[in-house]
């Protein structure tokens, strides 16, 4: 495993795989960022009952990544549920669509959710609209929990200590990127980023990692992820003729790819590498077989387990994408026995115990195993399916895995089959 630290944070990164190989909104809220919250009078607790609000991906460019993760929060509550949920009730839950920046449909389901006083609110996916909602949200004394925001603004962001995630921030993410495509044997490389907080910052790393490797960056273009036409973009790479080109989007990276090849420069040519917002077993499904084939990309967070994967597959089965739906269990199962620490459901409650049980106590796994130490008195550490999950003080996991995968001659990758492990420190 590839382990890298920043301040001081951890990261593993494995598997290389081959393809188809608040309660009530009267919280108290803190004013110091980072500080995990706590209810400063019996007003400011939550009524007794967790609700848990959504805002995931149903529509927009992410929408791929949205039966996964909605899976996920499902699984995590019919577990908790089952096992007495929380607080001796069940777990209530509302789930709405987060769309993406192209509209406001995130900032609408917001205002649902906190009329319906949600306590805790699982989204968004997208770093972007992450960014345009948090104030709304941790405003009104109600937690944030992403399990797909990798964005490095998140770390210093000013979130009243209501907001936390599963997934690691890009520098991460960038490191191991930056690192493989050098490892690779690629000393000119090309990157074609999305303009946003996302697709820049990752960006950013990827260009310092493999510079500092030796690697020279001969062009990176940061495109507008709305433009209809990419070619004048795709042109500048093909004029610097790199061997390693980076590909950092979501959805519209399909139209970037189908100009990538009219242009001649496919993957059997120049090594393409793809991130977490485009890697997708759906978005290729139309392209030409083998047009991906030996294309590697990273996903943060550990490849979801076979037996996880089938408890997911009996919740919906006609789930063929995984990714980040065990981040998304973790939040919730995080959510819920944060609560039950607090014997109580408001946002602030939550917010400050969810640090306490993802570390320093005795290890668990799941929602009932965890509980039951909890109500015998006992400290925990949740162990995630995601991975440790133990979070610092402003709610970044401090202990974190990136996988990198390969796809195969049918356009997808499967994250079950690992070939490979490496390990190696990195200083972060």
């Amino acid at each position: 495993m590839i382990r890298i630290s920043r301040m001081p944070l951890v990261a593993t990164a494995a598997c290389l795989a081959l393809a188809a190989c608040s309660g009530g909104g009267t919280t108290a809220v803190p004013e110091a960022s980072g500080t995990a919250p706590a209810p400063s009078s019996p007003a400011a607790r939550g009524d007794g009952t967790l609700k848990i609000g959504t805002v995931l991906p149903q529509t927009g460019n992410l929408a791929y990544l949205g039966p996964p993760m909605f899976t996920g929060v499902d699984l995590a509550l019919k577990e908790i549920n089952e096992a007495g949920g929380v607080l001796g009730k069940p777990v209530a839950k509302v789930d709405t669509d987060s769309g993406d920046t192209n509209t406001n449909i995130a900032s609408q389901a917001v205002d649902k959710l906190l009329a319906q006083n949600v306590d805790a609110i699982v989204g968004a996916a997208s770093s972007s609209v992450s960014e345009s909602i948090i104030d709304k949200i941790t405003g009104a004394g109600v937690v944030q929990f992403s399990p797909a925001n990798t964005s490095d603004t998140f770390t210093t962001i000013n979130d009243k200590g209501l907001y936390f995630r599963t997934a690691p921030p890009d520098k991460l993410q960038g490191r191991v990127l930056g690192d493989l495509v050098v490892q690779d044997g690629n000393d000119t490389i090309g990157i074609l980023a999305m303009q946003d907080s996302y697709g820049s910052g990752l960006a950013d790393q990827v260009v310092e990692t493999a510079q500092a490797a030796g690697a020279t960056v001969v062009e990176r273009v940061d495109y507008d992820p709305k433009a209809a036409d990419f070619s004048a973009d795709v042109a500048k790479i093909k004029a610097k003729n790199p061997k390693g080109i980076v590909l950092i989007g979501f959805e519209e990276t399909s139209k970037v790819v189908s100009e990538l090849v009219k242009q001649g420069l496919t993957a059997d040519r120049h090594k393409w590498y793809m991130v977490d917002g485009n890697m997708s077993n759906t978005n290729f499904v139309k392209a030409p077989r083998g047009m991906l084939d030996g294309v590697k990309g990273t996903l943060p967070g550990a490849a979801a387990p076979e037996a996880f994967q089938k408890r997911l597959l009996g919740v919906d089965a006609k789930l063929s994408e995984f990714t980040y739906a065990a981040e998304s269990y973790d939040a919730v199962t995080l959510i819920a026995l944060a609560a039950e620490t607090a014997k109580d459901d408001s946002g602030a409650a939550i917010a400050g115990s969810l640090i306490d049980v993802s570390k320093g106590g005795e290890k668990c796994t799941g929602f009932k195993e965890c509980a039951d130490l909890l109500r015998a008195g006992k400290d925990i550490d949740y162990e995630g399916v995601s991975g440790p999950v133990d979070f610092n003080e402003v709610g970044d996991p401090s202990v974190a895995t990136i996988g990198v995968y390969q796809y195969g001659e049918n356009n997808t990758f499967n994250a079950a089959k690992a070939l490979e492990y490496r390990k190696g420190n990195i200083a972060g």
